[in-house]
């Protein structure tokens, strides 16, 4: 759990009236303190495919060269947001922050070792999972194979998965088929059936990403946690030659039918090539980039990417005291959105005023956007959308 700093703006006569977040109309300032659990992602690969580089990359940390078996490094990385940097060059705020991601390195996983319960607990409460796989050359550490085959990697460590969840299903199904037998219950004979479906998808080798699941069905198969049910992202890890050469590494190295199945994505980047870019001044990545026929760092396509497949977003608030992101999921109300700053806001909400951040940057300040029509005032239902700028009213 993480706690940030919240800011209220309000006048004083206006106490039914606040407005969390804008410009700098308010002459009250409240503080008080938000809680929430930021959103994981947990990386895994087999031994030498670069999983602690890449976790170094994403969280400009120094975790120490490959995580021990059992050991976890965790970090925190700032999702890129160039439309916050622009509002906050607007603004001059006293503060900007950015929304952030955790993720959590685990070390190599592979056959007996990588199903074992205790080893893989850590992963179960992540929202999605980084594949590292290797498809580069290095002499000086060869594959534990001895072969790079990046199809040959995808497919051990998926099947890890999928035995491990099979491992959980079977010894549940065993325990409810005992429970019914003393008593009968509707809702333990709907898990039954469902776990028996999962059962036979896992004993296809499938992983239950695969699958879609009724809102039902999904609620009870939440509190297992299954690993193959994990949003799964492969980050191809590419000899530093393929940096020009991206966009058809899938295809090259044979894993494109694997990123193509349902739930799944494929990030190829060069891990050497990324691990110098996030050590270098902003300048001076920009001409290195260049210089292998880069356009963007593989650290933002892969954040982007995990935005993407799990449906997030982030809405924005801007003002003089602080300029800042919110990641919800898309199809989020005003209302919920209002909830991902402050359960107060959101109980006593009243209206949102609602700005494009591209309108508000075009007009220069929220008066102005008001003035030209682009801000809009929205109720509770409004579907937020990405990239909105929000200034909440709400009573108390």
């Amino acid at each position: 759990m993480a706690s940030f700093a919240t800011h209220y703006l309000g006048t004083r006569r206006a106490r039914r009236q606040n407005f969390a977040y804008g410009d700098s109309q308010g002459q009250g300032l409240a503080r008080t303190c938000y809680h929430f659990r930021l959103m994981r992602t947990g990386i895994i690969g087999l031994a030498g495919a670069g999983k602690t580089t890449l976790f170094r990359i994403l969280t400009r940390g120094h975790a120490p060269q490959g995580a021990k078996h059992g050991a976890v490094h965790v970090g925190v990385a700032h999702v890129p947001d160039k439309r916050l940097e622009k509002l906050a060059e607007l603004y001059k705020p006293k503060k900007v922050t950015y929304a952030s991601m955790e993720y959590l390195d685990v070390a190599a996983l592979a056959g007996e070792s990588g199903r074992d319960s205790a080893f893989l607990v850590q992963l179960r409460e992540v929202d999605a999972l980084v594949h590292v796989v290797r498809a580069f050359d290095d002499p000086s550490n060869p594959p534990p194979s001895g072969k790079l085959d990046p199809r040959h990697d995808i497919e051990t460590l998926d099947l890890d998965l999928v035995l491990y969840d099979l491992e959980q299903v079977t010894r549940r199904v065993e325990r409810v088929e005992r429970d019914l037998k003393k008593k009968k219950d509707p809702k333990l004979e709907m898990e039954l059936a469902l776990l028996a479906r999962c059962r036979e998808t896992l004993e296809a080798e499938r992983a239950l990403r695969e699958i879609e699941f009724p809102a039902e069905e999904q609620k009870i198969l939440t509190s297992f946690q299954f690993l193959s049910q994990r949003p799964m992202i492969y980050a191809l890890n590419l000899n530093d030659s393929d940096a020009g050469a991206l966009e058809g590494a899938a295809k090259r190295y044979g894993i494109d039918t694997s990123a193509a199945r349902p739930g799944t994505a494929l990030v190829p980047l060069c891990g050497k090539v990324e691990a110098e870019l996030a050590e270098l001044p902003e300048a001076e990545a920009a001409e290195l980039m260049q210089a292998y026929g880069l356009t963007e760092p593989g650290r933002d396509r892969l954040i982007r990417t995990t935005y993407n497949l799990l449906g997030w977003f982030s809405f924005l608030t801007a003002g003089e005291p602080e300029c800042r992101a919110w990641t919800i999921r898309r199809g989020m109300t005003a209302v919920e959105a209002a909830g991902a700053i402050h359960s107060d806001i959101q109980r006593g909400f009243i209206k949102a005023e609602v700005v494009n951040w591209e309108d508000l940057l075009a007009t220069g300040s929220w008066a102005a956007a008001r003035e030209a029509g682009k801000l809009r005032l929205e109720g509770r239902d409004y579907v937020v959308q990405d990239g909105d700028v929000i200034l909440f009213r709400h009573s108390g």
